[in-house]
C-alpha cells in the first residue's frame, strides 16, 4: 500500500466521516477544559478501533504505525467528550 493518497477531514462534532472503508493514519485533536477522550469505531454499532485519553486545553497528533487502523465500513467517532475540533487523516 505505499503511495497511497492520504486524505483529511475535521470535524467538530461525533459523527460518520462518511468516507467508506478506510484505514486511520493520523489524529490530531484540539482538546478543551477538562480530561478529553475520543473512541472512534467501524462503521455504526461496529467494533471499537480507537479509544485515547487526553490532557485537556492542548493539541495533540496521534500517528498510528504501519498501514494505520482499517474501518471496513466507515469511520464513526461515536465520542468526542471535551475535543473542540479534530482532523482524520486516512486512505
Amino acid at each position: 500500500m505505499p503511495n497511497s493518497d492520504i486524505q483529511s477531514k475535521r470535524i467538530t462534532t461525533a459523527a460518520s466521516l462518511g468516507v467508506g472503508p478506510a484505514r486511520i493514519r493520523q489524529v490530531q485533536v484540539l482538546t478543551g477544559a477538562g480530561a478529553a477522550r475520543l473512541t472512534v469505531t467501524d462503521g455504526s454499532g461496529g467494533r471499537t478501533v480507537l479509544d485515547l485519553d487526553f490532557l485537556a486545553s492542548d493539541s495533540h497528533s496521534v500517528n498510528i504505525p504501519d498501514y494505520g487502523i482499517r474501518c471496513q465500513d466507515d469511520v464513526l467517532i461515536t465520542a468526542m467528550t471535551n475535543i473542540t475540533a479534530m482532523t482524520v487523516f486516512y486512505s
